[in-house]
């Protein structure tokens, strides 16, 4: 009797290589992991009666809003590390965005940096999605971007060059934030109904925000039991940089911000370009 059965092979491509190496970077790292569930039915009503008007609203664009207009109260979050002694804090709030593309019949999440989120409008960032969405990247992992000599090295050197030149960066705040933004994003939940947490290794950047899927539950309104829909959202902090007391804060303010549907009450902040 065989023991083993059909089965078939595959590369382990290059893609995956480099999924290895970030999530081993991310590990080095001392992660704090925030679980949160927020009620978001007043922005997700919002959102459908902008897009019933005809206003293309993306509530991953809304969400990323949210984030930078949080990190940009609370810059201290928005930083690396530089050298053995020092922080850099930015101003601008660069969100790394993965957008999956098919390469070689591979479904592969290719990069994409929101460049100034915290300046942006919520239709300004919808747009850019929708663009990237619909962009054909010249690399197989950087999207709407030509690559000078240097980054085609770095993406089509061997791994173990890769791996190298990851380590060199890795308190190396300004170029950091030049090549790998300084916030990441992903939304797990717009690929099914995911209806709990999904923990992220850490990744590269100090701040990594798991947009999970968005469910109905039972919920306290004013002391009476209602129906809401509710996001599961993880926000990874790199425990180095802040301490619990500004990770509360943040927080605080980035749930209060979604809450209370920031930016899409104002009919200026959504349809300003």
């Amino acid at each position: 009797m065989d023991r083993i059965g059909n089965y078939e092979t595959k590369l382990f491509s290059k893609y995956r290589k480099n999924v290895v190496l970030i999530a081993s970077e991310g590990w080095r790292k001392h992660s704090l992991n925030t679980l949160l569930e927020i009620d978001v039915t007043k922005p997700r009503k919002l959102i459908h009666k902008c897009k019933k008007i005809g206003e293309d609203i993306s509530f991953t664009a809304w969400v990323i809003k949210c984030i930078a207009q949080a990190l940009s109260e609370y810059k201290e979050l928005n930083a690396y590390r530089l050298g053995r002694n020092k922080i850099v804090i930015f101003e601008d709030v660069d969100v790394a965005i993965p957008v999956e593309k098919i390469v070689n019949d591979e479904p592969i999440p290719m990069a994409y940096i929101i460049r100034k989120a915290n300046e942006k409008s919520i239709k300004h960032i919808t747009k850019e999605i929708r663009d990237i969405q619909k962009a054909e990247g010249k690399s197989t992992q950087v999207l709407m971007k030509e690559l000078n000599w240097f980054e085609r090295f770095a993406l089509n050197s061997p791994f173990f060059i890769r791996k190298l030149l990851l380590t060199l960066s890795r308190r190396r705040g300004l170029l950091k934030k030049k090549y790998m933004g300084t916030v990441g994003v992903t939304s797990i939940g717009m690929f099914s109904r995911f209806s709990g947490w999904v923990i992220p290794l850490g990744g590269v950047t100090s701040l990594l925000v798991a947009v999970n899927g968005v469910t109905k539950k039972p919920c306290v309104v004013n002391n009476e039991i209602k129906i809401r829909e509710c996001l599961h959202l993880v926000v990874t902090f790199d425990h180095d940089l802040a301490d619990g007391g500004t990770i509360a804060r943040f927080t605080s303010r980035l749930v209060e911000l979604m809450e209370n549907a920031f930016g899409l009450e104002d009919k200026y902040s959504i349809t300003k370009s």
